[in-house]
């Protein structure tokens, strides 16, 4: 049995590509439930979020081929396509890269916290499907304790960073004064609430919230004093748009070249900052093309979070030393299972054995044998049934693998060395 973690992340593979391989909301909990079913999985989760998407499974040992032929097929991507970005841990790796990825030492940002959300929710969602069992479930909960923990005792999430407050220190960086700037934000969820909570503290003149249920754009509007809109409202909104930013779980553009055509020529010349922080991408890239058109995706972003980075260097040192003792902890639980359920096997076998010669024994008591004999039948019979199996073994056993078995059996048995 091994823990394996198959995956690919902002680091190594490009927004289209994660774009391709990523799972839909809709459709995560059937794929952890088909991935489940594979013959050689035992337990299996998904993790599936604009920066990063992951198979965690217990498995066989050398189960990843079939992990990673799994995923081209449910994402009907070319062979070879995956192995171009991915990455794969094992044991003690895969747990050391879970509690990474927990405690956001592996975000595109160190130290942001909305991973640790999304995790949880894939938890709960595995959980629900029953796609997991003891392993990763208590594998879940310990990257939830360890993230804590790396909160309370290093200074990795002082700092009030995360992709949000990137887009927020971008825009700043074009418009030195917000205050007399529109933000037209198109979506309402949690990357969207954030960025509307920095601008709003940060005094940009007017926030817009465009959404496809108009309530949740009033409720996000109202918390930042904001004017909330439908989505099919926004072509009219978009000529006095200066900064917008897009976040939403759409698979196809929300905004198209058409639509900022018309609106470029009404704001003559007046430029437009438009980032996207959606993955599948929520504008089209072809808007890029226009005149005072700046259009950044989120991978965009990396120039202005390698700044915040600086700041959150040492503290990240410190959590790595923390993390790597949390996974070796948890590693050694794993391997204690592994040992009991060995453990419990062999109790169970040699219950067997003593039921099956007990058995024998009463009966020769009821035939009437001398209790003596029976007693003596009893220890012999049991002793070699018990001890038939390992001695056969290492009787067969090559000289190589003869003398690692002998010094396991010295060390089981508790034999001294010098015993003939």
């Amino acid at each position: 049995m091994a823990l394996v973690t198959l995956g690919l992340s902002h680091h190594r593979a490009p927004v289209e590509a994660r774009e391709r391989l990523a799972f839909t909301e809709a459709d995560l909990a059937a794929a952890m439930l088909r991935l489940r079913g594979l013959p050689e999985v035992q337990e299996a989760a998904i993790i599936s979020t604009c920066n990063r998407t992951e198979l965690m499974a217990v498995t066989g040992l050398d189960a990843e081929p079939l992990l990673l032929e799994w995923w081209r097929r449910e994402r009907q991507a070319p062979e070879g396509y995956i192995e171009k970005f991915a990455y794969a841990h094992r044991d003690l790796g895969s747990v050391r890269h879970s509690l990474r990825v927990a405690s956001g030492l592996d975000s595109m940002i160190v130290g942001e916290p909305q991973i640790l959300g999304q995790m949880k929710q894939s938890y709960a969602l595995a959980n629900e499907v029953r796609s997991i069992g003891p392993v990763l479930s208590r594998l879940f909960q310990h990257a939830f304790s360890v993230a804590k923990l790396v909160r309370s005792q290093t200074q990795v999430g002082a700092h009030p960073v995360s992709v949000a407050y990137a887009a927020l220190q971008m825009a700043r960086r074009i418009f030195t004064d917000l205050k007399g700037q529109t933000a037209l934000l198109i979506g309402a969820g949690e990357m969207i609430q954030l960025v509307a909570r920095h601008l709003h503290q940060h005094g940009i003149g007017r926030i817009v919230v465009a959404n496809r249920s108009l309530e949740r754009a009033e409720k996000l509007a109202r918390e930042v004093h904001g004017y909330a809109i439908s989505l099919n409202d926004l072509p009219s909104y978009l000529p006095d748009a200066d900064l917008v930013i897009s976040s939403t779980a759409a698979r196809d553009f929300v905004l198209g070249r058409a639509a900022m055509e018309r609106a470029v020529r009404s704001r003559r010349r007046k430029p437009v900052i438009m980032i996207d922080l959606a993955v599948p991408r929520d504008i089209d890239p072809k808007i890029a093309e226009l005149e005072d058109i700046y259009l950044y995706t989120i991978d965009d972003l990396r120039a202005v979070i390698a700044e915040n980075l600086k700041l959150r260097e040492e503290a990240a040192r410190q959590a790595e030393v923390l993390i790597s003792t949390q996974a070796e902890a948890f590693t050694r639980w794993l391997e204690s299972r592994d040992a009991g359920s060995t453990i419990a096997q062999l109790r169970a076998r040699a219950r067997h054995s003593r039921d099956e010669v007990l058995e024998k024994a009463r009966r020769k008591l009821a035939a009437g044998e001398n209790v003596d004999d029976v007693l003596g039948f009893l220890a012999d019979t049991l002793s070699n049934k018990i001890l038939h199996a390992p001695s056969q073994v290492l009787r067969k056993a090559d000289a190589v693998e003869q003398a690692v078995l002998l010094n396991a059996a010295r060390k089981l048995f508790e034999l001294p060395d010098d015993e003939p």
